[in-house]
């Protein structure tokens, strides 16, 4: 196992990351996207980004462009190369709010946390598109871990903290159960060439009716490319 520093709320510490694993001269077979903070109080990136929208969403979108051709490099026809990005149950109740992602006008925790779960399903299914449509043998898939019994929970509110800490043992997962979805889609035999799955308790389901707007994809993927400063990859994937 080898470690390579890279903090998904820097977009300079992304680039500097791919730059330093591309040295490697390695191939990439699977990119597991599942860094977040949750419900953390209202501040913003170096790069001025809503937090949560910042390190949840824009920084995995970075990172997965800048490896993207790696990972196509390394696909086969045989052994796809996989994204697996980290969702969340709360994508359901979440609302993307095109003209206003940074959250400015009107800031809640709870609203900010959901939209960047929601804009991490629409970006996998776009992905997936553009992948598809390319010909590419790299899968894209989403998944939604569960109610898992890590520090993600820090910044609730101290009643729920004590709930928590009450009934985490009959009501919430374990790291290694909550892992297991995730390590399912990465290397199970079972999803080999599937891509654009919503995947929960290690089967397949159905997201929010708004990640299945194509429309809301590509308007998402567009505006993404602009904030993170890169040319729109829907030129490239035709």
């Amino acid at each position: 196992v080898h470690f390579l520093y890279c903090d998904l709320a820097s977009m300079k510490s992304i680039r500097q990351f791919v730059q330093r694993f591309r040295a490697k001269n390695c191939p990439l077979h699977v990119l597991v996207n599942n860094a977040g903070v949750m419900l953390v109080p209202e501040r913003k990136t170096e790069d001025g980004f809503e937090e949560h929208f910042g390190l949840n969403y824009l920084g995995h979108f970075l990172l997965t462009n800048l490896l993207l051709d790696m990972l196509k490099q390394s696909g086969t026809h045989s052994h796809n190369a996989r994204i697996i990005t980290v969702s969340s149950a709360t994508h359901y109740v979440g609302k993307l709010h095109l003209n206003d992602l940074q959250s400015r006008c009107s800031y809640s925790p709870h609203g900010a946390y959901a939209q960047s779960k929601l804009a991490l399903v629409l970006f996998t299914y776009r992905l997936q598109h553009l992948l598809t449509t390319n010909g590419s043998h790299v899968t894209a898939n989403v998944v939604d871990p569960g109610v898992v019994n890590t520090e993600l929970y820090k910044h609730v509110f101290w009643v729920v903290k004590v709930v928590k800490w009450m009934t985490a043992w009959l009501f919430f997962k374990t790291p290694e159960e909550g892992a297991s979805t995730t390590i399912y889609a990465a290397v199970s035999p079972e999803m080999e060439g599937a891509g654009g799955c919503y995947l929960y308790n290690e089967e397949r389901t159905k997201s929010a009716d708004i990640a299945y707007d194509e429309e809301l994809q590509r308007r998402l993927w567009t505006e993404s490319c602009k904030m993170v400063g890169i040319s729109d990859e829907a030129n490239r994937l035709p």
